[in-house]
């Protein structure tokens, strides 16, 4: 409807899954194969063991990376003092616990933490089947906060480890 009223945008951005949604809209994936993306992350998510915890902490991305462990990353950079740790519950816990501030996420699964890796072959095989086509709109990644120079397989599997770095993507 927008469009209709001459109304484009200059990029695009999403969140996380929204970056697929985004990838869509901006004719980088058709319907078919961002539906296709979309899917199959969520069934191979949902295949894993549950467990593992997420949690929401008031600091900033340099505050929390020396505490990370092994089995413990940051899954989110949503602000400046807004960061999601995602994890081995236990490990997790022992970071949030030297923050004053912290929320825990009511999630099924730790996204975007090393408890993602065994679905990531499986994603990658499935990513490599879709077509990637030019963008029409400019996409900002949540790996970099720049704009997508290239869509791959490799992306998407990333896209599904590494951090949303959605405060990067923000203009300010």
């Amino acid at each position: 409807m927008l469009e209709s009223w001459r109304v484009h945008p200059d990029f695009l951005v999403g969140h996380s899954i929204g970056e697929l949604a985004a990838a869509h809209v901006a004719g980088v994936l058709s319907l078919a194969d961002a539906s296709r993306l979309v899917a199959a992350r969520g069934r191979l998510m949902q295949a894993l063991p549950e467990g593992g915890a997420m949690v929401a902490i008031q600091a900033t991305e340099e505050d929390v990376l020396p505490l990370l462990t092994g089995g413990v990353s940051i899954a989110a950079i949503n602000g400046p003092t807004s960061v999601v740790v995602s994890g081995v519950e236990d490990e997790v816990l022992a970071v949030a616990a030297g923050f004053e501030k912290t929320k825990r996420l009511k999630v099924s699964h730790a996204f975007h933490s090393p408890l993602m890796d065994p679905m990531l072959a499986e994603f990658r095989r499935i990513a490599e089947s879709v077509s990637h086509n030019q963008p029409r709109v400019s996409v900002v990644s949540n790996l970099t906060g720049e704009l997508v120079t290239e869509f791959t397989a490799e992306y998407w599997v990333r896209h599904v480890r590494e951090a949303v770095r959605f405060h990067d993507g923000v203009p300010r």
